[in-house]
C-alpha cells in the first residue's frame, strides 16, 4: 500500500533473462498489462544468449500482430526471409525428401478428409504425389512466393506463412518496442535467489553487484540453467532423451546464398540431422546429433564439409537434454522458453513454446498470490502441448529406413503409448484424430507418415463411392488450379528484394 495515495502499489513482474524468450515475454506483459503492472526485466551482456538463426511457424505473425508490429518493418529489422514448408531430405532413405507445408492440402468433401479421396486414387492409379494438392508445397518447390489471397481462384486458400529470422535481431527489436512500452531493463549479473521463509516464494534477484531486484512475479528466461525454477525452487525435469536421444548441437553462421529458398531443409545423417535457415544477410547452419554414435569434432566437420557457402564464424557447440520441467510454473516463477524445456528444433518448435507460455501466463495471470489451481491448470496444459510435439518428434526418427545404427535403434526403440495409438489408427484406413489441441494438425501427421513411406490399409468407406472418372477429375482440377495459381507467383527472392529488403552489411 502506497501510504501517500491510499492505494495499493502496483504488481511487479520481473523477468529473468533477456534473449527471445525474455524479450517476447516482456513485450507482451507491456502491452496487454499497460502501465497497471511494473515490469523489469534483468539480463547480462556478458552470459549472452543462445541466438542463431531461427525458424518459426505461422503463429509468430499472431504474435507481432498481437503487439502491433508491422510486418515489413520487423522483416526489415531482422534480415527475415519467408518461410512456407520444412524439407526433410534422407529421413526415409537416403537421398529421398519430401516436404510438411503449411496449409491445407486438397479440398475436403463434406465431411471426408481429402487425403481419403487421395488414398484411394493413389492405389487406382489416378492421383499424384501428394505435394501436387499442396499450395505450400508447390510454392516451396519453385521457389516461389506471395500473401494474400489466391489471385486464380477463389477456391485455393490463401497461403500461411512464417519467417526465417536472426533471433538476436528479433530480440533487439522487441526490445526497442518493450522499453517503449515502459519495461525496465537493469544490466547485471545473478548471482543468487533470495526466497520468504514463510511462502517460500521467491522474494528478489541478488545480483553480482549487490543490488537487489524485488517482485510479485517471477518469469525465468534463464535458458537451460533455469537459475530459478531449478536452481531455487528444484522443478525437477522430465528426460526423454530414451525417445529422442540427441543431446548435442553445432551451430554456424555461412554467407549468404544467391537465391534463399522459402523453407526450412532439415538434412538426416548418419547420428543425427542437419538444419540450414537462410536469412536475408547469411544463412543458419547447425548439426544436431547423439553423442553415442559421433563425436563433437566427427560432428563439426560433417557440418563444416555440407554448407553451401563459406563459414563465418568457428562452430558453437551446445549440450542439451530433450524433455521439459515437471513443474513449469512453482510458487511465484513461471519458467518461458529453454529453461521450460528443450525440444531439438526439428520442427521450428521454439518460438512457439515461448508464445504459448505468454499466452498462458496471460490467460491465468495472479494477483499478487497466485492459487495452487491456478499453478496446476498452467503445468497440465504445458505437458500436453510438450507430449505431443515430442510424440511427433519422434515419429521422424521411428519411421525411417535408414541402415546406421543409430537409425536403426530408433525403428526398433519403444515410443510412448500416445504415439503408437496414432500410428495404429492411421495404419488402418488411414484415420488421423487431432486432440486437445494440439499443435500439429491432421495434415501435418499426414505429409511426415506419407512422405516416410509409412502408408495405410485403406481409406475411409465414403472415399470409394465417387467413380474411378470422376474421382480423377476431382483430383485433376485441385492440381490444375494450384498449379496455375504457383505459376503466376514471383521468385521468392525477388519477393523479397521488392517488398521489404534488408540493409545487407558490406
Amino acid at each position: 500500500m502506497n501510504p501517500e495515495s491510499g492505494r495499493a502499489d502496483p504488481m511487479t513482474i520481473v523477468v529473468a533473462g533477456g534473449g527471445t524468450a525474455g524479450w517476447m515475454t516482456a513485450a507482451a506483459l507491456a502491452r496487454f498489462l499497460g502501465r497497471n503492472v511494473r515490469i523489469h526485466l534483468v539480463e547480462s551482456e556478458e552470459i549472452g544468449t543462445i541466438g542463431v538463426g531461427e525458424a518459426t511457424i505461422p503463429q509468430i505473425r499472431t504474435f507481432n500482430q498481437a503487439l502491433g508490429i508491422d510486418e515489413t518493418a520487423f522483416v526489415r529489422a531482422t534480415e527475415a526471409t519467408f518461410k512456407l514448408a520444412i524439407e526433410f531430405v534422407g529421413w526415409s532413405r537416403p537421398g529421398e525428401r519430401y516436404m510438411h507445408a503449411f496449409g491445407d492440402i486438397g479440398r475436403e468433401s463434406g465431411l471426408l478428409p481429402f487425403h481419403h479421396s487421395w488414398l484411394r486414387g493413389r492405389r487406382e492409379g489416378v492421383a499424384r504425389e501428394l505435394a501436387h494438392y499442396s499450395l505450400n508445397n508447390m510454392a516451396a518447390l519453385g521457389e516461389r512466393m506471395q500473401t494474400g489471397a489466391a489471385r486464380t481462384s477463389a477456391l485455393l486458400p490463401e497461403m500461411p506463412y512464417a519467417f526465417h529470422f536472426d533471433a538476436a535481431l528479433y530480440a533487439a527489436f522487441l526490445r526497442r518496442f518493450a522499453e517503449e512500452q515502459g519495461v525496465v531493463r537493469t544490466e547485471g549479473r545473478i548471482a543468487g535467489v533470495e526466497r520468504d521463509q514463510t511462502s517460500g516464494d521467491v522474494a528478489a534477484l541478488a545480483l553480482a553487484d549487490g543490488r537487489r531486484i524485488a517482485g510479485d512475479l517471477f518469469i525465468d528466461c534463464t535458458g537451460f540453467s533455469g537459475l530459478l525454477i531449478e536452481n531455487a525452487l528444484g522443478a525437477g525435469y522430465d528426460d526423454w532423451s530414451h525417445w529422442l536421444p540427441c543431446d548435442r548441437a553445432v551451430a554456424v553462421p555461412s554467407a549468404r546464398v544467391e537465391a534463399f529458398t522459402p523453407y526450412t531443409r532439415a538434412t538426416a545423417h548418419g547420428a543425427g540431422w542437419q538444419w540450414r535457415i537462410p536469412l536475408q544477410h547469411r544463412t543458419g547452419n547447425g548439426i544436431v546429433y547423439a553423442s553415442a554414435h559421433l563425436s563433437d569434432d566427427a560432428a563439426s566437420a560433417l557440418l563444416l564439409a555440407n554448407l553451401d557457402s563459406a563459414p563465418l564464424a568457428d562452430p558453437r557447440p551446445m549440450r542439451f537434454t530433450t524433455g521439459k520441467r515437471r513443474e513449469m510454473w512453482k510458487h511465484n516463477v513461471i519458467a518461458v522458453g529453454l529453461a521450460a524445456g528443450f525440444m531439438e528444433p526439428l520442427e521450428s518448435t521454439s518460438i512457439h513454446l515461448i508464445q504459448t507460455a505468454i499466452s498462458r501466463i496471460l490467460k491465468l495471470l495472479p494477483g499478487r498470490e497466485a492459487t495452487q489451481a491456478q499453478r496446476n491448470q498452467f503445468n497440465r496444459e504445458s505437458d500436453i502441448e510438450y507430449e505431443r510435439i515430442r510424440d511427433f518428434l519422434i515419429l521422424h526418427y521411428r519411421a525411417n529406413r535408414r541402415d546406421e545404427p543409430f537409425w536403426r535403434a530408433r525403428q526398433e526403440a519403444a515410443i510412448p503409448a500416445s504415439l503408437a495409438a496414432k500410428i495404429a489408427l492411421w495404419a488402418g484406413n488411414g484415420h488421423i484424430v487431432r486432440e486437445q489441441d494440439e499443435l500439429f494438425t491432421e495434415v501435418a501427421w499426414l505429409q511426415v507418415f506419407v512422405g516416410q513411406g509409412v502408408m495405410p490399409a485403406g481409406n475411409h468407406p465414403i472415399a470409394d463411392f465417387p467413380s474411378r472418372d470422376g474421382l480423377a477429375e476431382y483430383l485433376g482440377l485441385i492440381d490444375k488450379l494450384i498449379a496455375r495459381e504457383v505459376a503466376q507467383m514471383p521468385d521468392h527472392d525477388a519477393f523479397v528484394a521488392a517488398l521489404c529488403p534488408a540493409r545487407i552489411p558490406a
